[in-house]
C-alpha cells in the first residue's frame, strides 16, 4: 500500500513538471505581432505636414491707374444718387514684378451725381465713384477718383433747327404776301423752329456692362498677397 502511494505521488509530480515546462503559445504569438508592428512603424516614414501659406502686406501707391470696365448699368435718365455701380479690373496690377491685384478683381461704388437732359440748355450727366475692392474673400476700402460722363452738346443742331424754321417761314410768307409777307413769314418760321428745339430734350447718358470706367487711386491701398 505504501508503495502504491509513492507511485501515485511521483506520477502527480511528473505531470506538474511537464505542465510548467510547456511554453504559452498565446503569449508567444502576441509578442511576435507586437514586434512586427513596431518594425513596420519604424520602416514607414511619417507623411510631412502640408506647408502653411505665407502672406505679406503690400501697399499700392496713390496715383496707380486701375483699368476697369463696368459690370452694371447706369443712366442719366433712370439712375439716382447712391445707386450701386460695379466694375472689374481688365488687367492685373503688379509691383516689383509681383501681381498684387488680379485681373477680374471686383470693385463696387455708387452714383454721386445725376442730371437728365434738359431743354435747350442743360446737358445730361452722370458721375460715380468706386469705394470698395474685393479679391476672393478679402474686401478693402478704396479711395478712387470720381468718374463722370456728359452728353454731347447739341448747340449746332439747335441753331440749324432754328435756321431751317426761319428759312421755311420766309419762303412761305413770300409766296403768300410778297416782301412784307416774307419778313412776317421769317419771324413766324423762326418762332416755329425755336419751338421745335424747346420741345426736344438733349441726349441722355447711358452706360452698360463693358463700358470703360478706368480710374486712379487717390490714396495708398494696402492689400494682403500670398508669397508662398
Amino acid at each position: 500500500m505504501k508503495r502504491l502511494f509513492v507511485l501515485t505521488l511521483g506520477a502527480a509530480l511528473g505531470v506538474g513538471a511537464c505542465g510548467s515546462a510547456t511554453p504559452d503559445t498565446t503569449d508567444t504569438t502576441l509578442d511576435s505581432a507586437n514586434r512586427a508592428t513596431a518594425s513596420e512603424q519604424r520602416a514607414t516614414p511619417r507623411a510631412a505636414a502640408p506647408a502653411r501659406p505665407v502672406y505679406r502686406d503690400v501697399t499700392i501707391p496713390s496715383g496707380t491707374t486701375l483699368p476697369l470696365i463696368l459690370t452694371s448699368s447706369i443712366a442719366s435718365d433712370t439712375s439716382a444718387v447712391e445707386d450701386a455701380v460695379t466694375g472689374e479690373l481688365t488687367r492685373s496690377i503688379t509691383i516689383d514684378g509681383r501681381e498684387v491685384l488680379p485681373a477680374g478683381a471686383r470693385l463696387s461704388g455708387h452714383v454721386t451725381e445725376v442730371e437728365s437732359a434738359g431743354r435747350v440748355k442743360g446737358r445730361a450727366l452722370i458721375a460715380f465713384r468706386f469705394t470698395s475692392l474685393r479679391i476672393g474673400d478679402d474686401q478693402y476700402d478704396v479711395r478712387s477718383a470720381p468718374l463722370s460722363r456728359q452728353a454731347p452738346a447739341t448747340k449746332g443742331e439747335d441753331t440749324a433747327k432754328i435756321g431751317i424754321g426761319a428759312g421755311a417761314g420766309a419762303v412761305i410768307g413770300g409766296l403768300l404776301g410778297g416782301k412784307d409777307g416774307a419778313v412776317k413769314g421769317a419771324v413766324v418760321g423762326g418762332g416755329a423752329g425755336t419751338g421745335v428745339v424747346l420741345a426736344t430734350k438733349g441726349s441722355e447718358v447711358r452706360l452698360g456692362p463693358g463700358a470703360d470706367a478706368t480710374t486712379t487711386l487717390t490714396s495708398p491701398l494696402a492689400v494682403r498677397i500670398r508669397v508662398s
